[in-house]
């Protein structure tokens, strides 16, 4: 009998920790794919980036600094894919910063605002951000409620004996991304 009621208490323990396990790697394919998802609209942003940069070389010739900052925040970008999230994340947020002191440079030209192929490049690069941008948010959801999954007792015990490991949420590190905009008329 007692041999019967251990075994029954040992099954119990394994279904427990398996479905523990599995929850937890479920989550984490969850996260590893909202990675994927900011991946695949950084990729379409590394390849818009050379045809808007050569648009605006045709119209901004003495605007070469801008465009240099531009070409090289990109490569950086593509070169720290290797490096991990966090310097991924760091090299992102610079090419951002960098496309937005474009278009504000683009600003003092009128005929390169009025140009059919820089208006779409320019769409297609808008559209692109605002693609990243809900990407983010639903990687941050998907990797916040992994770090929860792992963090949280009993589950900390089952994530702890099988080196489950936090994934980093994407934030803005740039002050000047959270600085609010001023609008004057």
């Amino acid at each position: 009998m007692n041999f019967l009621v251990f075994i029954i208490i040992l099954a119990v323990i394994i279904v427990w920790v398996v479905g523990i396990y599995n929850g937890l790697v479920r989550r984490r394919k969850q996260a590893d794919n909202g990675w994927s998802q900011i991946d695949v609209q950084l990729k379409r942003r590394h390849d818009l980036i050379p045809n808007l940069v050569e648009t605006v070389k045709g119209y901004a010739k003495h605007e070469r600094e801008v465009l240099e900052n531009v070409t090289a925040a990109r490569s950086h970008a593509i070169e720290a894919k290797t490096q991990g999230v966090g310097a991924q994340i760091e090299a992102e947020t610079a090419l951002g910063g960098a496309l937005r002191g474009l278009m504000v440079a683009v600003e003092a030209y009128p005929d390169l605002k009025a140009s059919k192929n820089f208006l779409a490049l320019h769409e297609e690069l808008t559209s692109t951000e605002n693609k990243i941008g809900f990407a983010r948010q639903h990687y941050n959801d998907v990797a916040t409620d992994y770090n929860t999954a792992i963090a949280i007792f009993p589950n900390t015990i089952i994530a702890g004996m099988f080196a489950f490991k936090t994934c980093e949420l994407w934030q803005i590190a740039d002050a000047a991304e959270r600085a609010v905009p001023q609008v004057s008329f």
